[in-house]
């Protein structure tokens, strides 16, 4: 369970329009992550700006690597992530789970239940 310093870290480290793109462009790629190289690409920085955000959102626990030869591999921390999310919701609706029903209504859309 997250506590109120992790989500601080957390939200800091995406306060930044680059570190949002990234985490982004990530989560879209899914388990398998993105190559350093394609990554940059992808969010329109610099290979050097890249690593300096990535840094950032490691030591927030946002993302991991994995070297892969000379290349490295970046993956969004889904764990962490949605404790991030549970964090914010976890005193959601006083009661009134209708408050909160939009919020999980729309990530029905993108993780459907397997048949």
């Amino acid at each position: 369970m997250m506590d109120e310093g992790q989500a601080v870290a957390a939200f800091a480290a995406l306060g930044q329009e680059h570190r949002l793109r990234i985490v982004r462009r990530l989560v879209t790629a899914g388990p398998d992550g993105l190559a350093a190289g394609l990554l940059a690409e992808a969010v329109g920085v610099s290979a050097t700006n890249l690593s300096f955000h990535l840094k950032e959102l490691s030591r927030a626990g946002l993302v991991t690597a994995q070297r892969e030869g000379r290349s490295i591999r970046y993956r969004a921390a889904y764990p962490d992530l949605s404790a991030l999310i549970q964090f914010l919701m976890r005193d959601c609706c006083q009661g009134r789970p209708e408050v909160c029903a939009p919020a999980v209504a729309s990530l029905s859309t993108c993780c459907p239940e397997p048949a």
